[in-house]
This record gives C-alpha cells, structure tokens and sequence, in this order.
C-alpha cells in the first residue's frame, strides 16, 4: 500500500516522525511534502498535490497535517475519489468510523492539537481499519 504524505510548516516535524513510522513498518512511503521547514509556506500548494494521487488511486491511502487540520482537509476534498477525514485529539473512534463507514483514504491531522504519541496511535488504527463494505455505506459514499 502507498501512503501519501504532506503538511506545512505547522505538522513538518510531525510528519517527518511519522514518515519514519510508516517506513519501519514496511509502507511505501510518498512525500510530497513540505520537504523542510519555512513558516511562509502554504498548506493548499502540498495537500492538492496529494489529493491529487490519491483520486488517480482511490485505493492509495494518505496522511495530511496541518494546524487544525481542518483547511487540509477541505482542500483535499475537493478532489473526485477523495474521502478525507480530520482527527485533532480525543476520542479516536472517529477515526476507526472514517474507515469502517466511510472508507476515507485521507487521514487529516491537526498537528498543533495532538502528541506525536496520539499522532502515532491514530495513524496505526486508521491504516489497520477496513472499510466494512456494508451495502447502506455503499450506497451513501455513491452519493458523494
């Protein structure tokens, strides 16, 4: 499985760990970026880059960071295919639903708002979720 990657300089560090994560464990690992840490940089210009991917290959899965997470996460919506879901701390059921109902490919994170441990933990259960398949998800994603 190929994981997208890209943030500004708000979730730079935080993706820089978990691209080491991910490799260790064994993903293939793109990183479109920001490729170091200039606090003028602008989300949009990284995150279309990885939607974009990812609606060629709805299959493909990524990792976006910013501030909230939020402003990623409507930019990446934008795109056809693309089911991008934010996770800023708390519960993490949400992010186990994004998967099982949603089938969202895109795992949005507020890096101002979580630990890299929290980061860490949420990534690991979003990638191990599946997509249940259930006939009522079907048909509400064919509605997007």
């Amino acid at each position: 499985m190929i994981i997208h990657l890209a943030t500004d300089h708000a979730g730079f560090k935080l993706k820089e760990h978990l691209k080491v994560i991910l490799g260790k464990l064994g993903y293939d690992i793109v990183d479109h970026g920001a490729t170091s840490l200039n606090k003028g940089d602008d989300y949009p210009d990284f995150i279309a880059a990885v939607a974009e991917a990812v609606s060629k290959n709805p299959e493909d899965k990524a990792i976006i960071l910013g501030g909230s997470g939020e402003g990623e996460a409507m930019v990446a919506n934008r795109h056809k295919n693309v089911r991008a879901t934010v996770y800023y701390g708390g519960d993490d059921k949400i992010v186990k639903l994004s998967r099982e109902h949603n089938n969202a490919n895109v795992l949005s994170i507020g890096a101002r708002f979580v630990s890299e441990r929290e980061a860490v933990a949420a990534v690991k259960l979003w990638l191990a979720t599946s997509f249940s398949g259930d006939a009522r998800h079907i048909r509400r994603i064919n509605k997007f």
